[in-house]
């Protein structure tokens, strides 16, 4: 579903003290990056206050190891944008754990220089994107999850060099050749 300025201007709230820039901003975005949407939703503050918030929710695209992955992300805007920073979140789905890094906490919050430096007069959406995207290039923030073993369960995960495995134990104790390995 591809929205107009004008559906934009109907969903950003008249709270927000520069709409124009937002709208444009918002707009420009949606023109590159397919997979992501502008939502209302209550965001909530790290001291309890909740406010309805615009942010562009989606995935974006992250070449890894030459194959591409689509990196699910919430990027909330502050009534004061562009004045203040995007607060920027991983929204991984059931099967993805985040990967804390020195980008990424445990929250899965998304934390780098561009957002701490941030100044409206050089930094934008577009730019935020193409920092993320360059960033998780290096260094993915999500894996798919390893199900816990049971004491019935024939997987067994291991970590090998940064790549997660899943192999499955044979039933007949014969080694298992390395095509039937699942690389996440």
């Amino acid at each position: 579903m591809t929205l107009t300025v004008r559906d934009l201007r109907r969903i950003l709230p008249k709270t927000y003290n520069h709409r124009r820039e937002v709208l444009s901003e918002i707009s420009t975005v949606l023109s590159q990056h397919q997979y992501l949407q502008p939502v209302l939703e209550k965001f909530v503050f790290n001291d309890g206050t909740a406010k309805m918030l615009i942010n562009l929710t989606g995935t974006i695209e992250v070449i890894y190891n030459g194959k591409r992955y689509n990196i699910p992300v919430s990027l909330w805007l502050k009534e004061s944008y562009p004045r203040t920073a995007p607060i920027c979140y991983l929204k991984p789905t059931s099967e993805m754990v985040i990967v804390p890094s020195r980008h990424v906490n445990s929250s899965g919050e998304i934390t780098m220089p561009y957002l701490d430096e941030w100044r409206h007069t050089q930094c934008d959406l577009h730019s935020l994107i193409q920092v993320i995207m360059a960033m998780f290039s290096e260094v993915p923030p999500l894996r798919m999850r390893l199900y816990p073993e049971d004491s019935g369960s024939a997987y067994q995960s291991c970590l090998y060099e940064e790549i997660s495995h899943v192999k499955l134990d044979r039933d007949d104790d014969l080694p298992i050749s390395e095509h039937n390995e699942t690389i996440c």
